[in-house]
C-alpha cells in the first residue's frame, strides 16, 4: 500500500463510496487470523520489507497481546487489507511502539494518557493498485478507536515515504526518530503522534470518511464483560522472541 500517492478522485469521495463495499472484521479464529498472517506477508515481500519465508506468513506476540484488535478489511467479501490496534494505558503497553519508544511513551502512560497505536498495516498489492483509497479505509479503523477509547493521543510507526499521508490525514507530527523496525531488514520507521481530542473537528472536518457512530465503534471494539487489563510482564515481549 502507498499511503502518500494522492488518486486524482478527491479520496474523501472515493473513500466514502467505497465503505458501502467494505466490511471490517475481527480475526478471532485460527482461520481467520491465517488470512490476516498471509496477507501481511504477501504484502510486506512485495514491499521489499521482508525476505522470503518458508511459512509464508508475519506474525508475533503482540498479535495474542490483550490490548490488540486484529481487523481483515474485506470489499466485496475479498480480504483486502488488515490493521492492528492497540490500545495503550497505564496497564496496557504491549506493541511495538512501547518497545521501540518506550523512553518517550513510559513516562506519559505512567501519568494516565491513553493512546491508540495502529500497528502491521498491510494491503493486497494488487488491491492497493486498483482502489487508492483503500488507505483511508483501513486506518479509518484507528480513528474510531481513539473514538471509542477516548484517547488522548493517536499514534503511528511510520517509514519515511509515509509520512505525508499521515501528517495530511491526521495531522500526525513525528514524536521519535527514526529506529530500526524488527524483523525489516531495509527500512526504519519514526513514531508519529496528535492530539486527538484538539484536533478530532478539524480532521472530522476535513476528511468526513473518518465519521461514525457508537453503535459502529462498539460493534467494532467491545469485549463481552469488559473488565480492567491486567498488568503484564513488559520484559517478557522482547524483539529476539518476535517471530516473522
Amino acid at each position: 500500500m502507498q499511503p502518500g500517492a494522492e488518486p486524482r478522485t478527491l479520496p474523501v469521495e472515493r473513500g466514502a463510496a467505497l465503505l458501502d463495499r467494505v466490511e471490517y472484521r475481527l480475526a478471532e479464529t485460527p482461520e481467520d487470523k491465517d488470512l490476516v498472517y498471509s496477507l501481511r506477508y504477501k504484502a510486506y515481500l512485495h514491499a521489499g520489507l521482508i525476505l522470503p519465508s518458508e511459512s509464508g506468513q508475519v506474525c508475533d506476540r503482540y498479535d495474542d497481546a490483550p490490548n490488540s484488535w486484529i481487523f481483515g478489511i474485506y470489499l466485496d467479501g475479498e480480504l483486502c487489507s488488515s490493521l492492528r490496534i492497540h490500545l495503550l494505558t497505564s496497564e496496557w503497553r504491549m506493541s511495538y511502539s512501547t518497545e521501540l519508544y518506550g523512553d518517550i511513551l513510559h513516562s506519559r502512560l505512567d501519568r494516565g494518557e491513553v493512546f491508540i497505536d495502529p500497528a502491521r498495516l498491510a494491503a493486497d498489492p494488487e488491491k492497493a493498485r486498483l482502489f487508492p483509497e483503500l488507505p483511508y479505509v483501513t486506518l479509518r479503523l484507528a480513528y474510531l478507536a481513539c473514538d471509542y477509547f477516548n484517547a488522548d493521543t493517536g499514534l503511528a510507526m511510520v517509514r519515511p515515504d509515509h509520512q505525508p499521508f499521515y501528517r495530511r490525514v491526521f495531522l500526525h507530527e513525528p514524536i521519535g526518530e527514526p529506529r530500526a523496525f524488527p524483523g525489516w531488514h531495509t527500512m526504519k520507521t519514526s513514531l508519529m503522534a496528535s492530539d486527538f481530542r484538539k484536533l478530532r473537528e478539524r480532521v472530522l472536518a476535513r476528511f468526513p470518511i473518518m465519521q461514525s457512530t457508537h453503535f459502529e465503534r462498539q460493534m467494532l471494539f467491545q469485549r463481552p464483560r469488559e473488565q480492567p487489563p491486567l498488568a503484564l510482564d513488559l520484559p517478557e515481549f522482547l524483539p529476539s522472541q518476535v517471530s516473522l
